[in-house]
């Protein structure tokens, strides 16, 4: 299985690689949306608690446009075929959750740097800024790997993917904010290790949910 899911995270590196299409996506729209944050919107002169949410709002409808096609590219090359005859849906799953959060966590970190520089902040709780990155990319990875899949038949795959991924990306959304408040603005207070456990706890429970049904989804797909 492990091997399996390996040979499925190099697969897509390889296509990314070639098309380059999410990472340009993802590239051209957080760029653009920090500088229209910046200078349009003149988010440097807003309150600090705001100003930390904002970045998340920005990254997660990046996420959005550069992840929908995560299953479609495998309907249009017809390589869906091939790799419901060779791989489980598990297998499957787990190497694209593995590459998609690895892909997030590459685009998110970068992103996440320049934009603390451009707002004049400073990272308060290290641990917490660290737990925000790695369990958001994996939150952010694991709804948007499932709900690709779920959407890859569908006629408007876009607008599907967005209107079935945003609902359940809001609880992680507002987790994901107050987090990032306790790590750049706060420091810790009652109620912090609270939202950390319940960040971790989504992204264990979309794995799981993904583990456990995507071998029905992808027998559909």
């Amino acid at each position: 299985m492990f091997r399996t899911a390996v040979t499925i995270f190099r697969k897509e590196i390889a296509v990314e690689l070639r098309t380059k299409y999410a990472l340009n996506t993802m590239i051209a729209f957080t760029g653009s949306a920090l500088l229209l944050v910046l200078f349009s919107l003149r988010a440097d002169q807003m309150e600090p608690g705001p100003r930390s949410g904002l970045i998340w709002i920005i990254l997660l409808f990046a996420a959005l446009s550069g992840m929908a096609r995560s299953f479609v590219q495998e309907r249009e090359r017809k390589t869906d075929r091939l790799l419901r005859l060779h791989t489980s849906g598990t297998d499957l799953f787990a190497g694209k959750l593995l590459y998609n959060t690895l892909f997030l966590l590459l685009i998110l970190l970068p992103a996440f740097f320049i934009y603390i520089r451009m707002m004049g902040m400073s990272i308060v709780e290290p641990l917490f800024f660290s737990a925000a990155l790695l369990f958001g990319s994996t939150g952010l990875a694991s709804v948007t790997t499932i709900t690709s899949a779920m959407v890859a038949q569908a006629n408007r795959k876009g607008s599907l993917f967005s209107i079935l991924s945003i609902p359940l990306l809001t609880p992680l959304l507002l987790i994901l904010i107050n987090i990032t408040k306790t790590a750049l603005v706060h420091g810790l207070q009652d109620g912090s290790w609270n939202d950390l456990t319940a960040l971790i706890s989504y992204s264990g429970v979309t794995i799981t949910m993904g583990w456990l049904l995507f071998d029905l989804m992808w027998g559909d797909v």
